[in-house]
Parts: structure tokens; sequence; C-alpha cells
């Protein structure tokens, strides 16, 4: 009888450490996630910081361009307002785009593109999106093992009783997006 007792407990421990071990995995998992976002956040932040003094460069040079200036303004705004990750990629994406649109006008203006101050600030701002593009791929790694931890059996009956919920990936929300693009000479 007494062997059966030390069978039982030793199971039961053993259970037990499989069960913390699961936990803490899943604590370990969540917080890298968090992390990841904080870090898309600090350079998502710097961009926002860059984006003012890039206007007011281009605004020297192409002042009749006030409607793109506003639009430019008011997707920065949107996209530091924007809470979630969803809403998050979204309003990126159209603060991307209107970037695009900026370095589109400012080759219209030979004496823009030539101004030490503006190549300065564009090649900040294009490490700043590379910089991004990198946080994104390392936060959506992140996000994707937790998940999948998250699903596994027999850590999701850990997940479940501890409500672990499965966080959003960083997504292109725009299909034009994921086109390659094309290079023409």
């Amino acid at each position: 009888m007494s062997g059966l007792l030390v069978s039982i407990i030793v199971l039961l421990v053993a259970l037990f450490l499989a069960i913390v071990g699961a936990f803490n995995r899943l604590i370990v998992l969540r917080n890298r996630a968090k992390e990841a976002w904080a870090d898309i956040d600090v350079q998502l932040k710097r961009r926002y910081n860059l984006i003012p003094n890039l206007i007011n460069t281009v605004k020297g040079y192409a002042q009749h361009e006030r409607e793109l200036f506003e639009k430019v303004t008011q997707a920065r705004a949107q996209a530091m307002s924007a809470q979630g990750t969803a809403e998050k990629g979204k309003a990126e994406n159209m603060l991307s785009n209107s970037l695009k649109s900026l370095f589109a006008v400012a080759e219209n203006y030979p004496n823009l593109k030539a101004s030490e101050n503006f190549k300065q600030l564009q090649e900040e701002l294009t490490d700043t999106e590379d910089k991004i593009q990198a946080a994104r791929r390392f936060y959506n790694s992140n996000v994707k093992d937790l998940n999948i931890k998250i699903e596994s059996f027999p850590s999701n009956l850990i997940a479940n009783s501890f409500h672990f919920k499965k966080m959003e990936l960083f997504e292109l929300s725009e299909p034009e997006q994921r086109e390659v693009p094309k290079v023409e000479f």
C-alpha cells in the first residue's frame, strides 16, 4: 500500500511540475510578445518625431502642396492615436502611403532633393522604416509562438484555465502592399 501511495504522490508532483512549467512558458511567451510590441512602439514614435521635420523641410520648397501636408499630418495623428493591433496596422499603412506621396512630390523639386537636410531626414526615415519592419517581424514571430502554445495540447488546457488569450499578428491590411514591386530600367 505504501508503494502505491508513493507512486501517486510522485505522479501528482510530476503533474504539478508539468502544469507549472507550461504556465511559466506561457508567461514567458506572452511577455516576449509584449516586449516585441513595445519595440514596434518605440520605432513608431521615432517615425512620428521625424515626420514634422520632414514636412517643414519640404514646405520650404513646395509651399503650394498644402493638401498633401495636411494629409500626412492627419495620417500621423491617426496613427499616434490608434489603439489595438488591427487599428494600429491600418493607421500605419495609411501613414506609409501618405509618406510615399510626400516623397513622390519631392521628386519634382530638384533643389529639395539636393538639400542636405532633406537627404538626412529621408535617410533617417528609411532607416526607421527598416527598423519598424524588423520589429514587426520580431513581434509576429513571438505572437506566433504564443498562439501555437495556447492552441497546442496539453498547454491549451493550462492556457484556457488561466485565461491566456491569443494575440493578433501585425499584418498588412491593404492587398497592394502584398504585391511584388515592379522594377523597370
